[in-house]
């Protein structure tokens, strides 16, 4: 036999081992499709917006997840998920399985047991009560009952509220029509008025790990922020300006210039608010750049916050619950594509019915000697009633909780 057919032989020889080889690591390590090894939960729903994986449908397994799908909760309907598990001849193998994203929630309605009206009132206040829902932009809100705005008396009534799901809040609440001409609108004394000493406060919540703060805007009037600063505080948030209302203009707080411009020649760490009615990510991204121009030359060094209270407004906005949560998102996006911290403030309430879609920081707003706001948050406002030196008034007391 000649050295060449040898050569070509071994060759074969060699590449057919190679194939074999090959076939027995593919069969000993492929990843089959096996549902035999795992049982699932009897509900395959999840909820539109939360947060899941296919691991967490898994009841009971006969071996070891190793890896899951998650699952786009953010469009309606079915969908095929799958994980990865060693079976217990620790095999690779893959369960599939089908779930449903549904609206599973229902409608918010802000409101409670009661609500007031001055007599012979225009006949919208429906409107004037908030009326959300989590998926559906615009929810069925409507008020069962007989009433009469034009005859001062009490209506038990029922607010009734339905998304597309026909997920539905029902709210019994009683409507109170009364004469306002009999209001004793006169100035009425306070002896008593009840004020936070930034002094105490500093005294119980100053550690290594926090910082003592207030935050500002033209209420305030004129600073001295060198006395703010002798007093204890170590920042400052300071609103850079407002919008007029749904689609206004943004208005440069008047003060705004002469309080940065003072904390920071005091060295007092800034950080920087705007108080919005974006209706839109488009608006809330042109309120964003605004900021940015405003405060472009000047060392801010803590968060710029996005401040959404028009909560009376909402319902003309045509919003779900998570787009307005997109809202704020597209603000805190753009700032902090430019280098700056984002974070959101929100009182608790708001905070736990409202803003539960987003990934930012957040400042919350408690009035309260010891929160129970489960969430996390990296600044809390506890009052509004704080007073120091260098302030003529009250204002906001402010502890961070983390060193920027």
């Amino acid at each position: 036999m000649t050295r060449k057919k040898i050569i070509w032989i071994s060759s074969i020889v060699v590449i057919l081992l190679l194939i074999i080889i090959a076939i027995i690591y593919y069969i000993n390590n492929r990843i089959v499709i096996d549902n035999t090894s795992f049982t699932l939960v009897d509900d395959l729903n999840v909820n539109i917006y939360s947060v899941a994986d296919a691991s967490d449908f898994v009841e009971q397994i006969d071996g070891e997840i190793i890896s899951s799908d998650e699952i786009d909760t953010t469009r309606l309907g079915e969908q095929t998920v799958s994980f990865l598990y060693l079976n217990k001849d620790n095999k690779k193998r893959k369960g599939v399985f089908e779930v449903e994203v549904r609206d599973l929630e229902s409608p918010l309605v802000w409101l409670g047991n009661s609500y007031s009206v001055p007599v012979n009132s225009e006949d919208d206040f429906i409107d004037s009560i908030m009326c959300a829902d989590n998926y559906d932009s615009n929810p069925s809100c409507t008020v069962e009952g007989s009433y009469d705005l034009s005859t001062v008396g009490s209506y038990d009534l029922k607010f009734v509220a339905k998304d597309s799901s026909n997920n539905e809040s029902i709210i019994d609440f009683t409507l109170y029509v009364y004469d306002n001409t009999n209001i004793d609108s006169s100035p009425q004394e306070n002896n008593d008025i009840v004020v936070t000493n930034f002094e105490d406060v500093l005294n119980d919540y100053k550690t290594d790990d926090t910082e003592i703060g207030i935050d500002v805007s033209k209420w305030q009037g004129e600073i001295d922020f060198t006395k703010v600063k002798e007093a204890g505080a170590n920042f400052v948030m300071i609103r850079v300006g407002s919008q007029q209302g749904v689609g206004g203009e943004y208005i440069l707080d008047p003060y705004f210039e002469e309080n940065i411009k003072k904390a920071l020649d005091n060295d007092l760490k800034v950080g920087i608010y705007f108080y919005s009615y974006a209706d839109s990510t488009k608006e809330a991204e042109k309120q964003a750049d605004w900021v940015l121009k405003q405060i472009d030359n000047y060392d801010i060094t803590l968060p710029i916050a996005f401040d959404w209270e028009c909560y009376s407004f909402f319902n003309q906005m045509e919003l779900s619950l998570f787009g307005l949560n997109q809202v704020a998102e597209s603000f805190l996006e753009k700032v902090e594509k430019e280098g700056y911290d984002g974070m959101l403030y929100g009182s608790k309430n708001y905070l736990n019915s409202i803003w539960k879609y987003h990934d930012y920081d957040v400042w919350l707003a408690h009035y309260t000697d010891e929160t129970d706001y489960d969430d996390e948050y990296v600044m809390w406002q506890l009052c509004q009633n704080g007073v120091i030196d260098g302030i003529n008034g009250m204002v906001d007391i402010n502890i961070l909780f983390r060193n920027i």
